[in-house]
Formats: C-alpha cells, sequence, structure tokens
C-alpha cells in the first residue's frame, strides 16, 4: 500500500512544481484525502485523488473571494 500512495505523492508534487498555480491546494488535499481514504477501507490513492481535487477547488474559492475583497476596497465599497 506503501507504493501506491508514494506514487502518488511524487507525482502530486512532480505537479506542483511545474504548475504551482494550478495545483494550490491539491498536496494538502490529497496528503488528507489519502490518510483518510487509508482508513476508511485502504483506499489511499482514491482518497488522495478526491482529496486533491477538492483542495484545488477550495483553494479557487478563496482566490475568487480575496479578488473580490481586494476589487471592494479598490472601488471604496468596503469603507463604512
Amino acid at each position: 500500500m506503501k507504493s501506491p500512495l508514494t506514487a502518488v505523492a511524487v507525482a502530486l508534487l512532480m505537479l506542483g512544481a511545474t504548475s504551482a498555480a494550478n495545483a494550490k491546494g491539491c498536496i494538502k488535499g490529497a496528503v488528507v484525502g489519502g490518510v483518510a481514504g487509508h482508513y476508511a477501507g485502504h483506499h489511499g490513492v482514491l482518497g488522495a485523488a478526491a482529496g486533491c481535487l477538492y483542495g484545488r477547488h477550495h483553494a479557487k474559492e478563496q482566490q475568487e473571494q480575496r479578488e473580490r475583497q481586494q476589487q471592494s476596497q479598490v472601488n471604496g465599497q468596503g469603507k463604512l
């Protein structure tokens, strides 16, 4: 079971090194998902893949929220 998890971890690290903007949140999500999947029926690889997708989605939402807040501050709408 360690070999597939190691392979996934190495692949995710390589993905993160090549396109950091697109992989933001993927590595953290993959680690958490892999551990959760392992303990939930030895499905670590499946959990890592799902965790990566969720981590990217969550990071994208946070980035969009930061951009909206910055835009509202620039327009003066964020001040009372």
